[in-house]
């Protein structure tokens, strides 16, 4: 099966040898997001609900620029480098998702790329 790269300027742009996301059939893999400035490259200021809001807010874009939205989500891992930032996450997580909600992991992690405190990745259906 073909795999389709997906990309797009409206996220941070890939720091390694990765896809933002790579559609397979109807499946779209998204690759994990960190709280990156799209335009500049560098890790939003703030606390960890300021890092979860961009997170998801490049999550987002990557999702449009393969042809769906948030709604076509049906699973996300989130990690998190301490998790008593669980509740804060998961109200962020709130905000961007509606019933009936993507099945989902939450991981502690002793680090992430950038010195991020959250990371989401996805995996989306279209069709």
């Amino acid at each position: 099966m073909p795999r389709d790269p997906i990309s797009t300027t409206k996220a941070p742009a890939a720091i390694g040898p990765y896809s933002q996301a790579v559609r397979a059939g109807d499946t779209v893999y998204l690759s994990g997001q960190v709280a990156l400035d799209p335009a500049s490259g560098l890790l939003v200021e703030g606390d960890v609900e300021a890092q979860a809001r961009r997170a998801f807010d490049n999550l987002r874009a990557v999702c449009e620029a393969a042809g769906g939205s948030m709604d076509d989500v049906v699973r996300v891992g989130l990690y998190l480098t301490d998790l008593d930032q669980f509740a804060t996450v998961n109200a962020v997580m709130g905000e961007y998702f509606e019933a009936p909600y993507p099945a989902r992991s939450t991981i502690e992690v002793s680090a992430l790329p950038r010195g991020a405190q959250f990371e989401v990745d996805a995996v989306m259906v279209l069709g």
